[in-house]
């Protein structure tokens, strides 16, 4: 099983959408193995955007990421950090396709949603900022056996 750290955003949780992408991505088969409401404090934010500092969009990102709440999970499944990153759609909600998750809700490239990991390594580096070991739920469902290989 593979994990991936997914983040709704401000804007996401203002707009009521917390609900409808957890649905999407339990009804895909993939699992909630943590899931935490939180405001993400500025010093958390910066690390886990520090592959964007010194750009010009980095401040921004930082602020939009600290100004409200946010819902943060780890999402479980096979493959399950290609899933969620297709299931997201493109970063640019022009470019998202409809019936992905930018594609039906997001507005700007700046107010778009939603974050997933883009890779294991940036998986696991994402996870540890926000779960520790023992925030990470380990259980089965009764479903798990009719999505597995």
């Amino acid at each position: 099983m593979e994990r991936t750290l997914i983040i709704v955003k401000p804007d996401g949780v203002q707009r009521g959408l917390i609900g409808e992408i957890l649905g999407r991505f339990e009804r895909r088969g993939l699992k909630l193995a943590g899931l935490k409401l939180m405001r993400i404090p500025r010093e958390t934010a910066e690390r886990h955007y520090a592959e964007h500092a010194g750009k010009p969009f980095y401040e921004g990102l930082v602020s939009f990421i600290t100004s409200g709440a946010v819902a943060v999970g780890v999402v479980e499944g096979l493959g399950a950090i290609a899933m969620v990153r297709a299931m997201m759609g493109a970063t640019n909600p022009a470019n998202a396709v409809p019936g992905t998750i930018r594609g039906d809700f997001a507005v700007t490239v700046s107010y778009n949603v939603i974050h997933g990991s883009d890779g294991p390594d940036s998986a696991q580096r994402e996870i540890a900022l926000f779960f520790t070991p023992s925030e990470i739920v380990e259980y089965e469902r009764a479903t798990d056996r009719w999505g597995t290989e």
